[in-house]
């Protein structure tokens, strides 16, 4: 009898890693889980459950020095630039991915599997069912690093996942979902720049409506584009629109006035060695956490793309992750550099 094939499961504490690795042995697989390690021992103790309960072998990687270099420093000077970082894409590209396939090359293992909501077809990575997609959280991927990945979730919702959890009777069944910055443990995440940054941080500026100042801030790090300011413009309700680091300053904005048709993404990579040509049609989805992706017409040029919507964007914010889909299959991804607005001033 021909022995089992091998992978390399990353296993965190929670329902969708320990179901993953159910389905994987139902696949034939031999499962190693291994908890990634990110402060502490968080989760290590119901990882080590979720292993034994699911029958396959477990060992830990401290990931701290790597996710402290490419993931927290960055994130915390991205704030500190006025701009709004999206952390889990490129920690998943550059950090727990890596580590995966460290412990996979160090044991001679061809694959790697993750528990996110994404479907992958053939080499091809498609998003996953519309109440639980993930396919945002791989938009930075290197294309030798798809074509290793195994996704045994992609077609599955969370309420599937659950429920085969539940029959299956696993500890984590119920467990509530993670938080999307993992490395954020309690306080609010302008408080973890406080502790954990060692210089002068910015102290109040003005803020700016139609040019005019009418309200003074805490500190620019503390806010993001998008989100609803402490006042109101006469009976309107106000929101930040744009973060000046340089000049210490925030704009305000009313409702219809954070949204916009275009984009300039930087750092644009693509998930296949044939990518799409220099001009393309696509979707393009700036958040995680809404189903937005808008059709888009996307010229690229020396690594950055003029993306143009046909319906607007909401309050795309400069450090953003910005995801490009063909239909459903992921594409690959940049950055958001800026969004183009009308200017209003107060003539």
């Amino acid at each position: 009898m021909c022995a089992a094939k091998r992978i390399v499961l990353g296993l965190s504490d929670g329902v969708d890693s320990a179901v993953s690795a159910l389905l994987l042995k139902k696949q034939g697989y031999e499962v190693l889980g291994v908890h990634l390690q990110l402060g502490g021992n968080e989760g290590l103790e119901s990882a080590r459950t979720s292993a034994r309960e699911a029958g396959i072998s477990f060992e830990t990687a401290d990931i701290r020095p790597q996710l402290d270099r490419y993931v927290v420093q960055p994130f915390i000077s991205e704030y500190l630039r006025g701009r709004t970082p999206s952390p889990c894409p490129g920690c998943n590209r550059d950090v727990k991915l890596p580590a995966l396939f460290a412990i996979a090359d160090r044991l001679g293992v061809d694959e790697i599997a993750t528990g996110h909501y994404v479907l992958k077809r053939g080499e091809r990575l498609f998003m996953g069912q519309t109440d639980c997609d993930q396919s945002y959280m791989l938009a930075l991927l290197r294309p030798s690093q798809v074509g290793r990945l195994v996704l045994p979730l992609g077609g599955m919702s969370k309420t599937e996942v659950r429920a085969y959890a539940d029959a299956a009777r696993l500890s984590c069944a119920e467990k509530p979902d993670s938080r999307e910055n993992c490395f954020v443990h309690g306080e609010h995440y302008a408080e973890y720049i406080r502790e954990r940054y060692s210089g002068s941080l910015p102290g109040k500026g003005d803020v700016l409506y139609m040019g005019k100042t009418i309200d003074t801030h805490e500190g620019i790090y503390r806010y993001t584009v998008g989100q609803r300011w402490k006042t109101d413009i006469g009976e309107r309700r106000a929101y930040v629109a744009g973060i000046d680091a340089e000049k210490n300053t925030i704009s305000l904005a009313l409702w219809e006035e954070l949204f916009t048709h275009k984009v300039i993404l930087e750092n644009v990579t693509f998930l296949y060695p044939d990518h799409p040509a220099d001009e393309f049609e696509a979707r393009i989805r700036v958040r995680h956490t809404r189903w937005e992706t808008p059709l888009c017409r996307v010229q690229l040029k020396n690594g950055e793309a003029c993306v143009t919507t046909q319906t607007p964007l909401r309050a795309p914010a400069p450090g953003q992750t910005a995801a490009l889909y063909a239909g459903d299959m992921l594409l690959g991804g940049g950055i958001v550099r800026e969004a183009l607005r009308e200017v209003r001033d107060a003539t």
